[in-house]
């Protein structure tokens, strides 16, 4: 059986810097993890623990190219088997909802393979999260089959107690590997 293909990205969160053990988990379970960045993730942590780490090239940019004449995030939507998308914040599943698609990330979202999942771990403040229009996008999202692990409550980073928090990472990468079927 070949590698399951999984595009994580990366959004613009405090807990982006958690992103890089969940693509190692995922990559010792044997998936070809590709590592998509929006601009506001590369604020928080660099492509190069996560090129590291899942030894493919990293994502950052739409326009960047690396070989061959098909766009990159055609070609990685194409292949996908899951879209895990870890954190994912206010702003990138408002746009997943409304079809929005002005970066790499937001791009293969639309573009992806039908046949691939979605899975969302949401990361941001509990007002963010529990805000009427965040929570018409995840039940937007929701009705179209996306998935959605988290968040989780606990103490947030910006210093209220609450929901908000990133799922953990063991938890975010079982479900990504239960969805997929992977086998040990």
């Amino acid at each position: 059986m070949s590698a399951k293909k999984i595009i994580l990205g990366v959004t613009g969160s405090i807990a982006a810097h958690k992103a890089a053990d969940l693509a190692s988990l995922l990559t010792k379970q044997k998936c070809d993890v590709r590592v998509v960045m929006t601009a506001d993730a590369q604020r928080f942590i660099t492509p190069l623990p996560f090129k590291t780490l899942t030894r493919n090239p990293v994502v950052t940019d739409l326009y960047e190219e690396d070989e061959g004449w098909k766009p990159t995030h055609i070609e990685l939507a194409d292949a996908a088997d899951l879209l895990l998308i870890a954190p994912a914040t206010a702003n990138v599943i408002a746009k997943l909802a409304h079809g929005l698609a002005d970066d790499a990330l937001s791009c293969i979202a639309l573009a992806l393979n039908p046949a691939a999942q979605i899975l969302i771990a949401p990361a941001m403040n509990g007002k963010m999260w529990l805000h009427p229009a965040t929570q018409a996008n995840v039940a937007t999202l929701k009705q179209r089959g996306v998935e959605f692990i988290g968040p989780d409550a606990g103490l947030l980073s910006c210093g209220y107690e609450g929901v908000g928090r990133l799922w953990p990472v063991e938890k975010i990468a079982a479900q990504a590997v239960a969805q997929l079927r992977i086998e040990d």
